[in-house]
């Protein structure tokens, strides 16, 4: 990646496929095993090596290698993938090195997969939908407006927001990236990435060891000091977006003698809030259109804590609901498969189901969520580049 960055390709790879030139991505690591694998290169040319992502290969192995196929919203994660103009990309491909013969053929969300093979399931299934996980639980929260967004929380975080048919190209390091792609029609989306989210808690439980489970931290943040500010920046892989600085790593700031755990409990579930008030600021920086809401809808397995959600409805100053279905990357694609094959409702009447379990308002003064979040903003500055 630094190669390519030197030899001043990022720009129109970024322009492309709406990414940034990082090997987090899959484009640069296929090049990397086709140089350094024996064999590989040659296998690849003679159509014996293919690649695809990881649905792709669950396609291949349920169609007994019978299809060879991904949708655009995974191939849009390659490096590869023009998202503007619908196809692999000829110049980038050949920049890496990487054979068009060993890429899959690129369908829609709802398009035809194949089957299983009959001795699976006893019965041939056809395979109707396919997205990848962000974007089919943008789909599951019934995203579909322009100006929508979702964040879901898990061992990261991973916020999008709908563009509709204009691909922003962003000023502030989000990926522009496809939303879903229905019937040869492509919708776009901002994306921002949060590497460390309930990885956090999973770092006080199995690192600190100051809890069991990750339920006990909503306890502990209600009863830490509300006096002291002591702030976690969870850098434990470097930052995701919109800093991208692989190098920098984690630090707690403002520790006293009267820190325990109920204080860094606290501090790790606020980081997830301050991590993305970033993702939404940029956001908002980027996306000057119309329309949607001025709500973040959450899911994942996090975004079952009140204490968490109401913090991050404070810090954000907005309103975030939250719905009666928390795995929405399953719905959304058990919905795009349905659908497909006549047994779900249409994209209206999914929309229209959409059920809310909880909205949380903003209750936190505003000089106080001006305060957190410049500590927050110096607490980053003091750990890039570290």
């Amino acid at each position: 990646c630094e190669a390519l960055k030197a030899a001043g390709h990022e720009d129109e790879i970024t322009r492309k496929t709406g990414l940034l030139l990082d090997p987090y991505f899959s484009g640069t690591k296929v090049k990397w095993l086709l140089d350094n694998v024996e064999g590989a290169r040659a296998k690849a040319e003679a159509g014996d090596l293919l690649f695809g992502t990881v649905d792709c290969y669950l396609i291949w192995r349920l169609t007994g290698g019978a299809v060879h196929a991904t949708d655009a919203t995974n191939a849009a994660r390659t490096l590869l993938y023009n998202i503007r103009d619908g196809h692999w990309d000829d110049e980038i491909c050949s920049l890496l090195e990487i054979p068009l013969t060993m890429l899959p053929e690129v369908r829609d969300c709802d398009g035809n997969f194949g089957e299983t093979t009959a001795d699976l399931f006893g019965t041939p299934i056809p395979i109707r939908g396919v997205a990848g996980d962000q974007q089919a639980a943008t789909v599951g929260q019934a995203c579909f407006a322009p100006g929508m967004m979702k964040s879901t929380y898990g061992t990261g975080c991973f916020a999008l927001l709908n563009t509709g048919q204009t691909l922003v190209s962003s000023q502030n390091r989000l990926l522009g990236t496809i939303a879903y792609q229905f019937g040869g029609v492509t919708t776009y989306a901002l994306e921002g990435s949060i590497f460390i989210a309930g990885a956090a808690v999973q770092w006080l439980r199995d690192g600190l060891g100051i809890i069991r489970d990750a339920s006990e931290t909503q306890a502990l943040a209600q009863a830490a000091d509300a006096g002291q500010n002591v702030v976690l920046v969870p850098a434990f892989t470097g930052l995701g977006a919109p800093y991208w600085d692989a190098e920098c790593r984690g630090a707690v700031f403002g520790l006293t003698r009267g820190t325990g755990p109920a204080e860094l409990a606290r501090a790790a579930l606020e980081s997830v809030g301050y991590q993305t008030r970033d993702l939404l600021e940029a956001m908002q920086a980027d996306w000057h259109g119309a329309g949607g809401e001025a709500v973040l809808r959450v899911d994942g397995g996090m975004s079952a804590s009140d204490w968490t959600m109401q913090f991050l409805s404070d810090i954000l100053g907005a309103q975030v609901d939250r719905p009666t279905v928390l795995e929405t990357t399953a719905l959304g694609v058990a919905w795009i498969a349905g659908m497909k094959a006549g047994v779900y409702p249409k994209q209206e009447e999914f929309a229209r189901g959409w059920a809310l379990e909880r909205r949380f308002q903003p209750a936190m003064d505003d000089a106080v969520r001006d305060a957190k979040y410049g500590a927050w903003k110096r607490a980053v500055k003091g750990v890039m580049g570290y």
